[in-house]
């Protein structure tokens, strides 16, 4: 074999990127699904974020973590649901996989606008028990769910699923022949949409951070600008890819959704930043919340002695009344058993 031969094989080796054999090891019985891992890391790193950028406005340490006991299993439902509906046809249609399949969520399958929707709603009723704003949330976790996302797309690459269309360029994605679409046999090597969806919100959450901190942003518009960027790069990343899904007028659904999030995510921008420019004051509000439950407290407390001191103050009150009765009545029969004057004469012989 030539030189020449060998260097071009060897630059086919070396200009694509494999897929791994699997996704899936077991500890005992337990399967580790790398799907679930991955996003089980994107949440631990968008918590972790999360916390930092909050106490950093002057919000309460740790709080992010009790919103996210609410925010991260509606966010999971919600994105599984929203996968479910709007790729119906692979569970439901003509040959598909059944309703068993439509809960097993380590086979693949989130859509990120179901779980923003329902995470947002998780998280607001987190923050009403809290008794905390919403707005500052979103912005200390905005940057975070751009990581988590970026991370959690790395679990389709060990499912080798949501591929682009084929490709010769070096970073061309290995497809094996089993996980290739029908029509797209022949060919081996595809755009990894996976990887450029994860670095856009690298950068996504970068441009994000600095933004905040740059303009001085607040009242949801942090969230409202990773929403913007994050549906920028979806909508263009979203054309690339073959797996077959619902259209509407030759676009595919996510491309459509994309554009409708981008356009009211840019207009709560602009509107926002007209009526509430500036930040809220975190520390302030948590001050008062803390002193709003330091009284509470010290209210009931003060209840319990008040009860006590009450019922002290009744005991005592009825004592006197009790003596000043039998008083009264002591003395009405010392005034009938003693003769008056008209009593004495009449008796006088």
């Amino acid at each position: 074999m030539s030189g020449s031969a060998i260097a071009t094989i060897t630059t086919q080796v070396v200009a694509s990127i494999p897929s791994p054999d699997q996704g899936t090891w077991y500890l005992g019985p337990i399967p580790l699904r790398a799907y679930a891992l991955a996003i089980i890391a994107g949440i631990v790193v968008a918590i972790w974020l999360g916390n930092r950028r909050y106490v950093a406005r002057g919000g309460e340490p740790g709080l992010i973590t009790d919103i996210a006991l609410w925010a991260v299993p509606f966010g999971i439902i919600g994105g599984r649901l929203y996968h479910v509906a709007s790729d119906w046809q692979i569970y439901f249609g003509t040959d598909g996989r059944g309703l068993a399949a439509a809960f097993r969520i380590w086979d693949g399958g989130l859509g990120i606008w179901g779980a923003v929707a329902l995470g947002a709603l998780g998280a607001w009723i987190g923050a009403r028990r809290r008794h905390v704003a919403l707005p500052p949330i979103a912005d200390a976790i905005a940057p975070g769910i751009a990581l988590a996302q970026a991370i959690g797309r790395w679990g389709n690459w060990f499912n080798q699923e949501l591929f682009g269309q084929p490709t010769t360029l070096p970073w061309g994605l290995e497809i094996a022949p089993e996980n290739r679409p029908v029509g797209y046999e022949t060919f081996e090597t595809f755009h990894p949409t996976f990887l450029y969806e994860s670095l856009w919100l690298v950068g996504v959450a970068l441009i994000v951070i600095w933004a905040d901190r740059r303009f001085t942003m607040g009242h949801g518009r942090v969230f409202a600008l990773y929403v913007l960027l994050y549906t920028i790069g979806r909508a263009w990343i979203e054309t690339l890819r073959i797996d077959p899904v619902n259209t509407v007028a030759g676009l595919r659904l996510n491309v459509w959704t994309s554009v409708i999030v981008g356009i009211g995510a840019a207009a709560y921008l602009v509107l926002s930043a007209r009526s509430r420019p500036g930040r809220e004051d975190l520390s302030a509000a948590s001050s008062d919340a803390t002193d709003a439950d330091d009284q509470n407290d010290e209210n009931d407390e003060n209840h319990g002695e008040d009860g006590d001191s009450d019922a002290s103050d009744d005991s005592d009150d009825q004592a006197p009344v009790s003596e000043m009765s039998q008083m009264q009545e002591k003395s009405e029969k010392s005034d009938t058993s003693v003769p008056g004057p008209d009593d004495t004469a009449t008796t006088t012989p």
